[in-house]
């Protein structure tokens, strides 16, 4: 089983994180969610407190989306709001596009790479900061009690990595170190998101605006995908929003899984 926590009560809405991170992201929306929502924040396979990716032959992208939806099954969770953050902002537009949400929010979602370049990209970025990781490991926990030593450390995850705890930034540091090796299996075997959005699942996508993992351009491929969808753009928010504007996030996430109602439909921005 995933490891997980549940907060509030309401209709159930699952928080997917991305790849080398976990599920304390979302401690900044979690509490202003959960006065609406049932909220389950879990932790992805090979990520935090979870046990470690399955893969059986498969891409890592199909594995951890087969061990989310065993989870949901555990849990008696069906059809369930989504929102997810890049490599879970994926598994949760796949989930909903066979039939498994009621509402996904995605927030820079992976998949939307133009070209192979964008892969080969996110796979140098990762491995140049691994190898950065593993040179500074020794000396992080002193790091992370300056907010320099934190942007150090975490500029790639928030723009303002300075807002980040000591703590949670010395447990970010030392989980992307951990689960790390699973991006470099997934940008290999990863395919685009192609596909469609079953009639009445409000889809709502926003794109952090100083992304530097998934640069913001991508949101152009994501509104040709998804043209129903309701788009977004975060201004001054790195690739791990939730950090950098809670509230505006929070926002998001009620809104995009609120009943539908004929007529509704957010401003994109």
């Amino acid at each position: 089983m995933l490891a997980h926590e549940r907060f509030g009560s309401g209709e159930p809405l699952v928080l997917l994180h991305g790849v080398g991170h976990r599920r304390q992201a979302w401690e900044p929306v979690v509490a202003r969610l959960a006065e609406h929502r049932e909220v389950i924040v879990v932790d992805l396979p090979g990520h935090g407190e979870s046990g470690r990716l399955r893969t059986g032959g498969r891409p890592a992208a199909d594995a951890v989306r087969a061990q989310v939806v065993e989870f949901l099954a555990e849990q008696g969770l069906d059809r369930p709001h989504f929102a997810g953050n890049s490599l879970g902002g994926l598994i949760a537009l796949e989930i909903a596009a066979a039939g498994g949400a009621r509402s996904v929010t995605a927030l820079s979602p992976a998949g939307f790479w133009s070209s192979r370049f964008d892969a080969s990209y996110t796979i140098g970025l990762f491995g140049t900061m691994l190898a950065g990781a593993t040179l500074v490991a020794p000396i992080a926990p002193r790091m992370v009690k300056s907010a320099f030593g934190r942007w150090v450390l975490l500029s790639w995850i928030a723009a303002k990595p300075s807002r980040l705890s000591p703590e949670r930034a010395l447990g970010d540091f030392r989980d992307f170190r951990r689960s790390a090796g699973i991006v470099f299996r997934y940008a290999r075997g990863g395919a685009p998101f192609d596909e469609e959005m079953p009639e009445g699942v409000p889809v709502t996508v926003a794109w952090a605006g100083r992304d530097v993992v998934l640069p913001r351009y991508q949101r152009r491929r994501a509104r040709r995908v998804l043209p129903a969808a309701d788009h977004h753009l975060l201004p001054g928010c790195g690739h791990v929003p939730m950090s950098d504007d809670p509230e505006r996030v929070a926002d998001l996430i009620l809104q995009g899984s609120a009943p539908v109602v004929p007529g509704r439909h957010l401003r994109a921005s």
